[in-house]
Formats: C-alpha cells, sequence, structure tokens
C-alpha cells in the first residue's frame, strides 16, 4: 500500500488529479491515501514530483516495532514467567500463521500471473477462467 511521506509531500495535489479512483485526499496541505479505496496502480507513484508517496516496503522496520510493542504491552497481563512464556508462543504461533497466509497467497497470486501469460486482459473477479 503506497503511502504519503508528510516531510515530502507539497501539497501539489498532482497525485489527487491523477487518481482514477479518488483514492487520494488533502488533509490540510498534505496528500492522504485511503487505503480501503487505492487500486495499487502505481500512477501516484509515477506523478508525484517530490518522491512523496513512497512504497510499503519503507514500513516494515516501523511494522516490526509496532507488533513488538503491541506484545510487550499485552505480556504485562501475564503474572508468571510460565503465563509469559505460553502468551509469547501465541504470539509466535499467530505471527507464523500471518507469514504462512502471506506466502500462500504469494503463490495463488503468482499461479494467477502466470495463468495469463503475459498477455494483458482483464481479470474477471471470479478467477481468470469466469
Amino acid at each position: 500500500m503506497p503511502w504519503i511521506n508528510k516531510e515530502l509531500c507539497t501539497g501539489c495535489e498532482t497525485c489527487v488529479d491523477e487518481c482514477s479512483v479518488g483514492a487520494i485526499l488533502m488533509e490540510g496541505d498534505i496528500a492522504f491515501i485511503k487505503e480501503d479505496e487505492c487500486i495499487r496502480c502505481g500512477v501516484c507513484h509515477d506523478v508525484c514530483p517530490e518522491n512523496a508517496v513512497r512504497h510499503d516496503s519503507e514500513r516494515i522496520p516501523d511494522e516490526v516495532e509496532a507488533n513488538i510493542e503491541k506484545t510487550k504491552s499485552l505480556l504485562k497481563h501475564f503474572e508468571t514467567p510460565q503465563e509469559q512464556q505460553s502468551f509469547l508462543e501465541r504470539m509466535i504461533r499467530y505471527f507464523r500463521k500471518e507469514q504462512k497466509v502471506a506466502g500462500l497467497t504469494i503463490d495463488k497470486l503468482a499461479a494467477m500471473k502466470a495463468d495469463f501469460g503475459g498477455v494483458k486482459r482483464p481479470l474477471s473477479p471470479h478467477g481468470p477462467d469466469s
């Protein structure tokens, strides 16, 4: 999901004007991308003259830290070392499940892409055979 670096955004509204689905709004003098409406087309990345539209990968360290901080805040609800260890095991299982979901999703998307063999044609929301 693209995001706007507020320190780089000059409020020129180029991304707002070019977004085909209207997923980018202005909040004061700074652009904001509505995640639930963004179709991830990449146009905003291409048109921003200030490179304020950034890629998700830049946020990985922040997201990891947020996960750790949330886990630490929840950990204080468990009093004994055994309860804390059990909780941490559950959190590890949770993130492993999320990792597996992401991996399987990537595999299925790669298969969908391969089914199209590089031919550009519209994709039905019901799958490549619809």
